[in-house]
């Protein structure tokens, strides 16, 4: 009672009428509030919270692992119960080699009955707050004080004081994230006090300003973490940085009969042929399911998993063996998959900003170690892999869809989409700012009905300057475009290049998909910043060149014994004029691979080059022989 008493006149008070300053930092008060109330040292609390979820409260909004506030205090039993498929939903091979028989499981998922403490610390919190469970999903103060309630319970169950020193709060800190090993919450809780080294301070998505006062000196009790009793993880074959939590937990290579065998390939990458993208997926599965359906056997694969709760990593597949993950063989075959965890059937979940930093912190590992560049067209979402075929596009995924930041994900890689040129570069780099940038989104909840308003990465395209004008239509899907969050017809996403076709007032048109392309880019607040760089476009001789979704080689380069693949263009157009960002030139390059014995695999190179280009929303590739390269700029 107390508490809520302390509480009520955050909870329920308006913005006072005096400044704007003062209802601005309501949340900073909240913080100190519940420190004082605690007994909890505000700078811990204020770092913990910063590293769930940077002090955001998402209108009240779940995580994809059913996180609510500033505190990512979790609440997870209802949504796990909605959880979607995500590997068998649609049509799409995960595998994406039509030389084998596509692969479509019904997914496993875990049932409700048994969740672990990770996911439910908002009704522990309910029990040592005495607040209700809805005050604090919904309300940020309430939910401060159920995060700081946590961390006090966690250092009088360690035995440890109540103290002022945020120093002696390193084992308390490493428990709150839910871990159940030591390499885990001393990641976590490193993180932590990375923040509180170099402090930090924002202005929320709520427009709240918060300042944590950097503390140059801080040196925890790491000892500490010797008395958590968390268990002691197994990294042997992991191909992890040593400054993430990673395990090997094994996804089966398994004959099972017929000469059918999963789930993934045996390679020896990159000395058989180079690994060119990262690609980024989110799961739609809760962790344990997830895990269940990378041991199956009979079912899909992916190099890497990553946990929202805290980062941990699990390794599944060597980077030098291919997973299917992608629903293009040619992009397997040269990519490492990493599944980022996410269950809730509404697409308006937020990723916590542990995981992010776990993942780019392995995502700038596997970079350095096989020379992968750190731009949109290696590192891809799942929804920037093309269909392989003109069949497959209309059943290829959309994740890790529009509500993952890319723009803080290439701040967290070192890499920033900055403007490179000025407005005579002839390229764009979308770049929106992802708080205020909240395109008008349906079928998060259900088919048709709007989305709650939310940041996004994404920029939608229209047929001229105006939202009056249609959407931009996708001739490969053949459907009337829609503003479907799972749509991705007419819209580009943040740090993808374009070439700029035109430009009107506050409207600027790019090349996209064989058509002029517009997006609202107003001076005053841009949505895109200027670049240069090399483009392609068809040689002069040439009306129109076709797009492909592989590089596959000529059928000549095949040896005997290897069918020929079919090279077949997509039912795209890349016409005279038009010119589009490259990436890589790279030969045909196909990885026969369909049988259990990997004696019989061979990477079949071609002497046919292909250049991969930002064409749509995914990526493409051009034969060299048809186009001709040349400098953005004038």
């Amino acid at each position: 009672m107390a508490t809520a008493a302390l509480l009520l006149p955050l909870l329920g008070a308006a913005p006072s009428d005096s400044t704007a300053q003062s209802s601005a930092n309501r949340l900073q008060l909240a913080f100190a509030s519940a420190a004082a109330e605690y007994h909890v040292p505000q700078s811990v609390l204020l770092g913990v919270s910063y590293l769930q979820s940077r002090w955001d409260a998402h209108a009240g909004a779940p995580s994809v692992t059913g996180g609510y506030g500033p505190m990512h205090l979790t609440d997870a039993r209802t949504a796990l119960a909605e959880a979607p498929p995500h590997h068998s939903e649609g049509t799409e091979d995960a595998r994406g080699d039509d030389a084998r028989t596509p692969l479509h499981p019904e997914a496993k998922l875990p049932g409700n009955s048994e969740l672990p403490a990770r996911l439910t610390t908002l009704p522990k919190a309910a029990e040592l707050t005495g607040l209700p469970a809805e005050h604090l999903r919904t309300d940020p103060a309430a939910n401060v004080a159920g995060g700081a309630a946590l961390l006090a319970a966690a250092q009088k169950d360690l035995g440890e004081p109540l103290s002022k020193d945020p120093a002696d709060w390193y084992g308390a800190v490493a428990r709150f994230s839910g871990a159940d090993d030591s390499a885990t919450g001393a990641a976590y809780a490193g993180d932590v006090y990375g923040v509180l080294r170099t402090g930090e301070e924002r202005v929320t998505d709520a427009g709240q300003q918060v300042a944590l006062a950097p503390q140059p000196d801080l040196a925890p009790d790491t000892g500490q973490l010797a008395r958590t009793g968390l268990r002691t993880l197994d990294t042997a074959g992991t191909q992890c940085p040593a400054t993430v939590s990673c395990e090997w937990i094994p996804a089966p290579y398994e004959e099972f009969g017929e000469g059918d065998y999963g789930n993934h390939d045996l390679g020896n990458r990159p000395a058989s042929q180079s690994i060119d993208y990262i690609v980024i997926h989110d799961t739609e599965g809760a962790w344990e399911g997830v895990l269940d359906m990378v041991q199956d056997p009979t079912y899909v694969s992916w190099n890497y998993s990553l946990r929202s709760t805290d980062g941990h990593i699990a390794q599944h597949v060597k980077a030098k063996d291919v997973a299917w993950h992608a629903g293009n063989w040619y992009v397997n075959a040269k990519s490492i998959g990493l599944e980022h965890e996410g269950f809730l059937a509404n697409p308006d979940a937020w990723y916590t900003e542990a995981m992010y930093r776990s993942s780019a912190r392995l995502v700038t590992y596997l970079s350095k170690r096989y020379d992968i560049p750190l731009d949109r067209q290696h590192i891809l979402g799942h929804d920037n892999v093309p269909g392989p075929t003109a069949g497959t596009i209309g059943g290829m995924h959309t994740d890790p869809g529009p509500y993952w930041d890319w723009a803080h994900y290439f701040a967290l890689l070192g890499r920033p989409f900055e403007a490179t040129a000025d407005k005579n570069g002839g390229l764009v780099t979308i770049r929106p700012d992802y708080a205020a940038n909240r395109p008008r989104f349906t079928g998060c909840v259900a088919q048709g009905e709007p989305c709650a308003a939310h940041g996004s990465s994404a920029v939608r395209l229209y047929s001229g300057p105006g939202e009056s004008y249609p959407l931009i239509k996708d001739i490969g899907l053949g459907t009337t475009p829609t503003t479907g969050v799972n749509d991705l017809s007419s819209r580009v996403s943040t740090g993808q290049q374009y070439a700029v076709a035109e430009r009107d007032g506050d409207w600027t048109a790019i090349w996209y998909l064989g058509q002029k392309a517009w997006f609202k880019n107003p001076k005053k607040n841009p949505t895109a910043v200027n670049a240069t760089g090399q483009v392609v476009t068809p040689k002069d001789d040439l009306p129109s060149v076709p797009v492909y979704g592989r590089a596959y080689p000529e059928a000549s380069a095949y040896p005997a014994g290897v069918p020929a693949q079919t090279v077949s263009p997509l039912p795209y157009k890349l016409p005279a004029g038009q010119r589009y960002v490259v990436g890589d030139k790279v030969p045909g390059q196909y990885y026969y691979a369909v049988t259990f014995d990997e004696a019989s695999h061979q990477v079949v190179v071609g002497k046919d080059l292909y250049y991969e280009i930002q064409f749509g929303h995914r990526v493409a590739f051009v034969r060299a022989a048809d186009v001709r390269v040349e400098g953005s700029a004038g």
